[in-house]
């Protein structure tokens, strides 16, 4: 196996366990919407580094590297959902 093959495995090996460890937490506050234990800076700054390493796996040198690309997607997207469910519960519905 070469460098590039054992780079790859590893990376959807992250990927995986990145995206299992942090479902969880998106799927439970997407059906109950309780946000009551959530930092909303949290939130804000994980959905703002995941994008940040979506661009950066696009923008590789070597080429794309899907395993950052689709991890990250994954978790900007959960952290997008989660920080709109914890605005809407601090900010809109207490009005």
């Amino acid at each position: 196996m070469d460098q590039t093959t054992i780079y790859n495995i590893f990376g959807y090996i992250a990927g995986f366990g990145m995206i299992l460890g942090y479902l969880p937490q998106a799927i439970t506050t997407i059906r109950t919407r309780n946000t009551d234990g959530i930092a909303l800076p949290t939130f804000l700054m994980m959905a703002i580094g995941a994008f940040a390493f979506v661009v950066q796996g696009l923008l590789h040198e070597n080429g794309i590297i899907w395993s950052m690309v689709i991890t990250n997607a994954v978790t900007c997207t959960c952290s997008c959902i989660v920080f709109a469910i914890k605005m809407y519960n601090d900010y809109i519905k207490k009005k």
